[in-house]
């Protein structure tokens, strides 16, 4: 099983892009999680656009296409996603009826050094995907106070954070067999 995971931050320190790395660490046997590392050639969506697909754009999509189920993970920015990550999703939201995302099962996480874990920008981040199409599944994967949560001496996150972590991606594959054998 292959997940695509794309972190909404373009910060080079980002501790959503870290979280997003250590899910290929921590995923349970049998389960491939690739990281998606062009967020940030991706062109402002614009409709005139669409039948000209720029490169990155073909690329994206074709990375969902070819994942089983898509991990978004997305920082909070003034209480919600930041626009990186919602001008991917329109991407990959078109065309109508034939986009990547649609019927594509996808859970969401989110880190922040707040107390909240980017809770707001995960109900959005929810709500986004599903009007675009997208199976969310599962619960919401807040990891609150990330400075504290991820131990750079071992480089990745804490055990705790990592269990977590874990659990969610094992969750988020286990959501996949049943609905592609029911498709």
């Amino acid at each position: 099983m292959r997940i695509l995971a794309i972190s909404g931050s373009l910060r080079a320190g980002s501790y959503n892009t870290a979280l997003a790395r250590a899910a290929a660490d921590v995923a349970p046997a049998g389960v491939e999680v690739e990281l998606y590392d062009r967020l940030g050639e991706l062109p402002h969506f614009d409709a005139d656009l669409e039948g000209v697909e720029p490169e990155p754009v073909g690329d994206l999509r074709e990375r969902i296409d070819d994942a089983d189920a898509v991990l978004f993970v997305t920082p909070e920015y003034n209480g919600t996603i930041p626009g990186a990550l919602k001008n991917a999703i329109d991407w990959a939201s078109r065309p109508r009826g034939e986009a990547a995302l649609l019927n594509k099962t996808v859970a969401v996480a989110g880190a922040s050094t707040g107390q909240y874990g980017a809770l707001w920008a995960q109900q959005d981040l929810r709500r986004v995907l599903g009007i675009a199409g997208a199976r969310v599944v599962g619960p919401d994967l807040p990891i609150a106070r990330a400075h504290d949560s991820y131990n750079e001496s071992e480089g990745g996150p804490s055990a705790l954070v990592a269990e977590r972590l874990r659990a969610h991606i094992a969750g988020l594959a286990s959501e996949v067999a049943p609905f592609s054998v029911a498709a």
